[in-house]
């Protein structure tokens, strides 16, 4: 069984391609499940469209939804198509984001940290003249936000728990016990994390999260799943089998991914 829960389209300003384009692509390179999960809009922004380039606009987000589920049935029996959104998490309005969510029929929700301490976490700036104290400290609130992620209960799977290392790889050399807890919280919500693969288009390379993350998730009991992170077609299932081989050597006998919020288990 070959999945894929992490893919985006043309809507979120910054991929290329419609759904059906990478459904398609996801036929031609052998899914069996492909789950679409464009960014969420900026719910709590008082415009349609807080920063076109990153998010579509909230008048977006029906059509959207719609689109998916017509594109869902149009192609049953050739490839499961399963709706989802990559949803930031902002504490101080997470009740917005979860008001909205609870009106459309989601298959599953990601809850990702691109935002920490009001700044990208992919932002090169961010680190700079910044002392080893003041580095702990930053790596901390980010985990931080992705604990709370985890005991907010919007979620099936929390997005690219390491990404943070994107465009700074010295990220994982920062030492914290930060990480074991928001793994064991984790483990404690039953929420999965993704193995996601766009990581080797950054400065980082390699993917999200790093081994030693991962074995850190097997040793706590948290289970795994699939993204590609697409942001163009060609990149859907990118390194799946790949990703499936290094699984197995770390010592994980299975992934998951999820349908209509009920978790679905795929052997290695």
């Amino acid at each position: 069984m070959k999945f894929d829960l992490h893919t985006h389209h043309e809507r979120c300003g910054h991929a290329t391609g419609t759904i059906r384009d990478y459904i398609e692509a996801g036929i031609k390179n052998g899914l069996q499940v492909i789950g679409i999960s464009d960014h969420s809009p900026y719910f709590a922004s008082s415009v349609d469209r807080e920063q076109p380039g990153i998010a579509m606009a909230k008048s977006e987000f029906a059509r959207y939804v719609e689109e998916v589920l017509k594109l869902k049935e149009e192609y049953r029996g050739r490839i499961d198509v399963l709706l989802g959104v990559e949803s930031d998490f902002f504490p101080e309005v997470a009740d917005v984001y979860r008001k909205v969510y609870e009106q459309y029929p989601f298959d599953y929700i990601i809850g990702s940290v691109h935002l920490s301490g009001g700044v990208s976490i992919f932002n090169r700036k961010r680190w700079n003249g910044l002392t080893d104290r003041q580095k702990v400290e930053q790596k901390e609130l980010y985990y931080d936000l992705i604990e709370q992620s985890a005991r907010s209960g919007m979620f099936q799977i929390l997005g690219h728990i390491d990404a943070m290392r994107g465009f700074y790889p010295a990220f994982s050399d920062i030492q914290t016990d930060a990480v074991d807890r928001t793994l064991q919280t984790i483990a404690k919500y039953n929420i999965a994390i993704e193995i996601n693969t766009s990581g080797k288009t950054k400065d980082c390379g390699g993917w999200y999260p790093i081994d030693e993350i991962l074995e850190r998730a097997l040793h706590f009991g948290v289970q795994v799943s699939f993204g590609s992170d697409a942001h163009v077609p060609s990149r859907v299932g990118d390194d799946w089998e790949e990703v499936a081989a290094r699984l197995k050597e770390i010592g994980f006998r299975e992934w998951v991914y999820y349908k209509e919020k009920q978790k679905q288990v795929v052997p290695l």
